[in-house]
């Protein structure tokens, strides 16, 4: 030992250095070494290597970290300059692999620098107590390093494995003036059916530059709906969708599966699409894609989100079986949503969403569209991150569409645009037209309203215009006009979200279950209506 003390110490001799070297250091330089060795491999991974162990290593790690430094650089300028090209490299099936696969290997690359800096570190070196402390250190160093990019490849790959599962291979499609418009459906599913029968119809229409939208909500007992001049069922149905009072517009998608398939030959999802066609010529708009969730699993989607919060302006039953199909009378409720503000899993956000007892379909809408944008004011990023495999995984059971997975990271980086933006709303029935249109409708007046809502609205005409807000929940107020079909605004509810949820009678009774179940064992089925004649307003909180 003595003679080796004097060799490290001739002048020139690089044994005398204790970070290459620590054989001779002190116990607190070699204890000093080692913490600084496992913290240049987590900020500078390679360089670890180049100070104290294998050069070559460290050189070819140091330059895999300074390109992977640049990339960085450059991802963020795409993101700041061109945010939706980075989005379609993140969602694009070959462009999210290629991602995949080099984060792996840089998450295993990581790891191995790790052992080998323990190795360089030579823990029989360092004091005993010391030990076990470095090696904790070692190994939490590599869970946030390794494990950071392991994640966010593992992440990428259930995305990646949803989007394909979700969304078609075909071509893309382009705005139509200027608009993307997409049908959503929410649809029931069975073993008795073949096909779904649509319950809720909605064209989400974007702006493409600018991302301002707007709702138009279609009824499902809409009659003479009319298909789109390019669609093979204007051939059946040249005249409109007219065979009689079972021809509601929720009909087509399961007579078209049962019976007209031949005319959508290589189509995904013949129903669907016609449907969409009968919207769209509805509407007097180009509906370019549907979105259809199968509401029977739409309650695994909420519960994966953990829930969502809204504000009910009435109580909503859950509906025990039909008992009087003549009438369309319920046997007693299984249950009662109370008014208020409550956290619906997703058994009770279904229910929310899909009774109409007691009043009509357009409350059903009004608290439909609620519940949409309820998901999407709180599927936020805290929630994606805890909970995204479930909610990926929910989401592949319960949503389809056509839209193309190559065009994904544009629409998203649209729905980005419109997060923050007023919606603009229009519902074909109360409270924007009268409960019978949907039975005789205008397709002249519907036309001329749904372009209106999609026209620009900074200067709103004077009259018979569309009245914009900025409220969610809040729904359209039509100015008063001469115009056949339309409630006068002194019928229509205010745009306020700020509603007094109804928990009392009249008389200041609370309302319960019990007062509510006792009317119905007493067949008060008026009764009830009144008291829960405000269960359409709702407003996510």
């Amino acid at each position: 030992m003595t003679t080796m003390h004097k060799n490290t110490n001739q002048p020139g001799s690089a044994l005398t250095d204790p970070v290459r070297y620590p054989s001779g250091a002190s116990a607190p330089v070699r204890t000093k070494r080692a913490f600084v060795l496992v913290l240049l491999t987590l900020l500078v991974p390679g360089s670890a290597q180049i100070v104290a162990g294998d050069r070559k290593l460290g050189r070819i790690a140091l330059r895999v970290t300074l390109t992977v430094w640049a990339l960085a650089l450059i991802t963020i300028v795409i993101a700041v300059t061109n945010r939706t090209m980075l989005l379609s490299i993140v969602t694009h099936p070959v462009g999210s692999l290629f991602i995949i696969v080099v984060l792996v290997a840089l998450a295993l690359g990581w790891a191995y620098l790790f052992l080998n800096t323990l190795r360089i570190i030579r823990p029989t070196l360092l004091a005993p107590g010391m030990r076990p402390i470095i090696a904790v250190v070692v190994a939490i160093s590599t869970v946030l390093a390794s494990g950071s990019l392991g994640y966010i490849a593992y992440v990428l790959n259930v995305s990646r494995n949803a989007i394909g599962s979700i969304f078609d291979a075909g071509p893309a499609i382009d705005p139509v003036d200027g608009r993307y418009n997409f049908l959503m459906m929410g649809g029931d599913a069975g073993d008795d059916r073949t096909g779904r029968r649509p319950d809720s119809l909605s064209v989400i229409s974007v702006d493409a530059k600018t991302g301002e939208s707007a709702i138009i909500s279609v009824p499902r007992n809409l009659q003479n709906a009319q298909f789109s001049e390019s669609s093979p069922m204007r051939k059946i149905y040249p005249e409109g969708y007219n065979c009689g009072d079972e021809c509601l517009i929720n009909a087509v998608n399961t007579e078209v599966t049962n019976k007209y398939q031949d005319l959508y030959p290589g189509v995904q999802d013949p129903g669907a699409q016609a449907t969409l066609e009968a919207v769209s010529g509805t509407l007097g708009i180009t509906v370019q894609a549907y979105v259809l969730v199968d509401m029977d699993g739409f309650a695994k989607l909420i519960d994966a989100m953990g829930g969502i919060r809204i504000k009910a302006g009435g109580w909503v039953p859950i509906s025990g079986p039909v008992t009087d199909e003549a009438n369309g009378i319920h046997g007693m409720p299984e249950g009662w949503i109370p008014a208020g503000d409550q956290h619906l899993d997703g058994f009770h956000a279904l229910w929310y969403g899909r009774s109409r007892e007691f009043v009509d379909d357009y409350a059903r809408i009004a608290r439909q569209q609620c519940v949409q944008q309820a998901m999407l004011k709180q599927l936020d990023p805290a929630t994606l991150l805890t909970k995204f495999e479930d909610i990926a995984n929910a989401g592949t059971k319960v949503v389809d569409s056509n839209i193309s997975s190559n065009q994904l990271g544009s629409f998203v980086d649209l729905a980005l645009k419109s997060k923050n933006q007023p919606v603009k709303r229009l519902t074909i029935g109360p409270p924007d037209f009268d409960a019978s249109f949907s039975t005789v409708p205008d397709f002249d007046l519907i036309h001329s309203k749904v372009q209106e809502v999609l026209a620009s609205s900074n200067s709103p005409k004077a009259s018979d215009a569309v009245v914009t807000h900025d409220r969610p929940g809040a729904g359209p107020v039509m100015a008063a006009g001469p115009v056949t079909g339309l409630l006068p605004a002194s019928q229509l509810p205010s745009p306020s979200a700020d509603f007094t949820p109804v928990t009392t009678t009249p008389d200041g009774t609370p309302i319960t279950i019990e007062l509510l179940n006792g009317l119905k064992a007493q067949g008060d089925e008026q009764g009830i209506r009144d008291l829960v004649a405000t269960n359409g307003q709702c407003a996510p909180l």
